[in-house]
């Protein structure tokens, strides 16, 4: 990237706030790949998790206790789990942000 004669080759991270804010999160799904992609949004949630409260980590286990894998998830099923997780994603700023992206990702490749 060419930011006033400067360049920049890699990632670029921004941290807004908050505190013992661990790992990074990178999308790495294929478009077409939608096991990779529910991977990568199982990802994004385990380490959002670890940053929310525990009420909201009760609505995020048992959201991805009903999903499973995502193989066998009657599809209306999936997209109110789906839903639950992007909701609390949503109110946590800026760290649910990569698990709101990765969910719509998911529910587009998945049909919902």
């Amino acid at each position: 990237m060419n930011d006033g004669g400067n360049f920049h080759i890699g990632d670029a991270v921004t941290q807004i706030g908050g505190s013992g804010n661990t790992g990074i999160y990178k999308n790495q799904a294929s478009a077409a790949d939608p096991q990779a992609a529910f991977r990568d949004m199982i990802q994004a949630i385990q380490v959002m998790r670890g940053q929310v409260s525990a009420e909201d980590r009760q609505v995020i286990d048992d959201s991805l206790q009903t999903i499973g894998n995502g193989a066998n998830a009657d599809p209306g099923t999936m997209r109110r789990a789906l839903t639950a997780i992007a909701g609390v994603a949503t109110m946590v700023g800026q760290v649910g942000v990569p698990v709101v992206e990765a969910v719509r990702r998911v529910m587009a490749l998945f049909g919902g």
